[in-house]
């Protein structure tokens, strides 16, 4: 089970000084058409996360090892794919790799597409329920293979008593290795903004009724 830091509580830092650890760091996406308060919740957020970071690194050491969600490839190639996906968790990368952590590829690329593959059919809508059944059962085995693979990647490359990061959207549903210590990162300004996203969602669907 995932340690929660970012709150008041943490753990003593003697219990994790050796082992393989995972700091796991929830990926927000930002959308053009937000206006300019969602942003400034966005910088607030991945100021946080860099901060507390820093306090595990001063307490833990360093991080050895990124990990990226959609990124199939290691090092520069696979930097070069963060950056098109988002700046922000971009720049927090491009610290680590400064610091000498060396980038991961998470996805396995044939089992990656296939997955996205049967969401945009979810999401194009289908008319025939037997079809949409279908599509929807071989979305979920998808879903499966890749969450294994993901598992299996971080098993295979974050060595004994080194720290990786993940980078990766909260509603994942990878079973880690049980000699993995996963710690979530949450600092408060994650609360605030996913408050801030239900509240403006609630809104502009209350307008959509009104027009």
């Amino acid at each position: 089970m995932a340690e929660e830091l970012g709150r008041i509580e943490k753990p003593p830092v003697s219990s994790f000084k050796k082992g393989r650890r995972l700091y796991f760091v929830p990926l927000v996406y930002s959308g053009k058409d937000l206006p300019g308060e969602f942003f400034n919740r966005l910088d607030r957020y991945w100021e946080q996360v860099a901060r507390h970071l820093d306090e595990l690194a001063g307490k833990l050491g360093g991080i050895n090892c990124i990990y990226h969600e959609l990124v199939s490839f290691p090092g520069e190639e696979g930097m070069k794919t963060i950056e098109k996906l988002n700046e922000k968790s971009a720049a927090l990368v491009r610290v680590f790799l400064e610091k000498k952590a060396r980038l991961e590829a998470l996805e396995e690329d044939d089992i990656l597409t296939e997955y996205m593959d049967w969401s945009r059919c979810l999401i194009l809508g289908l008319q025939n329920p037997r079809v949409t059944a279908k599509v929807y059962d071989f979305y979920v085995e998808a879903g499966r293979k890749r969450n294994e693979c993901l598992a299996r990647r971080i098993n295979e490359t974050l060595k004994e008593n080194e720290t990786g990061l993940l980078l990766m959207r909260e509603e994942h549903q990878v079973q880690f290795p049980n000699d993995i210590e996963v710690f979530y990162i949450a600092p408060p300004a994650l609360d605030e903004l996913k408050r801030w996203l239900r509240d403006y969602s609630r809104q502009v669907e209350e307008k959509r009724a009104d027009d």
